[in-house]
């Protein structure tokens, strides 16, 4: 065990990611790119098991995630049982074959948020990049949660493909009825760092886009809320991730494998652990995946003596890890880090990418490029 001694304090925030299965082919989807092996779902007793326990550690947000979380069966039963446990509940989803009665039955059993993405301003853009004809039905989807009281939060992944439609994907978000819009830029992991010299905008994009952003966030103050998140790669200062590994998320994998982010199951001979052999209070505060990089014991230069490892925390160890070979470097996004100019070779490498390179579709399935 390499972090901290000091008594780690309880989760906030349990994502459920209840499947990796999904209609959509996103290529920047977060989810491994060997999902399919990983197939030994947790039943409902056993989410339910994770939800309790996780509810006495203190856990108050729920995310119910995925791949897409509306293939589950049992996702109200779940819903109603976290409603039960005094959860804020949120269903992330993209709202691919969701329908009114889906979203009252929601209601009725206490789901308290839903947040829907879509993938473009455009039907033909939008559908390519899902690798499925969705654009029209998730727009209706989105318009029936808006009727039925939920806040209306919407999603666009943004990425070289469609960040030159942020004016239109605003006006769509105004057109919605939205209340909130995130506007995340690809994080570079799973399937986006697969395909991240296709997807990772250029520095004149990103500079456009925010502008643009900015601008609605002045026109739209007091109607509706707008998150514009740049990504690292652009970045000289490390995010600090998941708000500090081991200190405030609970990520559990459709399998139930315990994990400290999304990611973290990528990460060579560190063993996590499962629900199905360990309670989640000793996971939490026993288990050396989760304490492996609490505190700075574990910590290399330039990171061991930085006046800021108490704000990034070294920033996030998987991104080191997929970058450098060694999740126990600084992360490269940190112009402190001697490996930073891994950052600096990736963004310009991918403005040079050949154009006609084709993304690599989740589930394998390749669309016709548009453009």
């Amino acid at each position: 065990m390499v972090g901290s001694l000091k008594a780690p304090s309880p989760p906030r925030w349990l994502l459920a990611e209840l499947t990796y299965s999904c209609p959509l082919q996103c290529p920047y989807c977060s989810n491994p790119l060997d999902y399919a092996k990983f197939s030994n779902e947790l039943n409902t007793d056993e989410w339910k098991r994770v939800l309790k326990q996780s509810r006495e550690m203190g856990a108050v947000q729920l995310g119910f995630s995925g791949g897409e979380p509306l293939v589950r069966e049992d996702l109200s039963e779940l819903v109603n049982y976290s409603h039960e446990l005094g959860y804020y509940t949120n269903l992330i989803t993209s709202g691919y074959n969701m329908d009114e009665a889906k979203i009252l039955e929601l209601k009725e059993v206490g789901l308290d948020h839903i947040q829907i993405s879509l993938q473009a301003s455009s039907k033909e853009l939008n559908d390519y990049i899902a690798g499925t004809e969705s654009f029209e039905h998730k727009k209706l989807v989105a318009k029936l949660i808006k009727k039925h009281g939920y806040p209306m939060v919407l999603c666009v992944v943004l990425h070289r493909e469609n960040v030159h439609q942020m004016k239109d994907i605003l006006e769509m978000a105004i057109e919605l009825g939205a209340d909130f819009v995130e506007l995340a830029n690809t994080q570079y992991y799973g399937w986006a760092h697969h395909n991240r010299d296709q997807l990772m905008p250029t520095q004149g994009q990103l500079k456009e886009a925010e502008a643009i952003a900015k601008q609605y966030q002045v026109s739209q103050e007091g109607k509706m809320k707008i998150y514009y998140v740049i990504p690292d790669y652009f970045e000289n200062r490390p995010k600090a991730c998941m708000n500090g590994w081991g200190t405030t998320f609970l990520t559990i994998a459709p399998d139930g494998l315990a994990l400290p982010c999304h990611f973290a199951r990528q990460l060579p001979n560190f063993e996590c652990p499962s629900i199905r052999d360990h309670s989640i209070s000793e996971i939490w505060n026993e288990s050396d995946a989760f304490n492996y990089f609490r505190g700075d014991k574990w910590m290399k230069e330039p990171c061991r003596s930085c006046p800021e490892k108490d704000k990034d925390f070294g920033g996030c160890h998987c991104q080191a890890f997929l970058l450098t070979g060694d999740a126990t470097n600084a992360d490269p996004v940190c112009d402190k880090s001697p490996q930073h100019h891994l950052i600096s070779e990736a963004v310009e490498r991918a403005a040079h990418a050949p154009k006609e390179q084709p993304l690599v579709f989740r589930n394998s399935k390749n669309s016709k490029r548009i453009g």
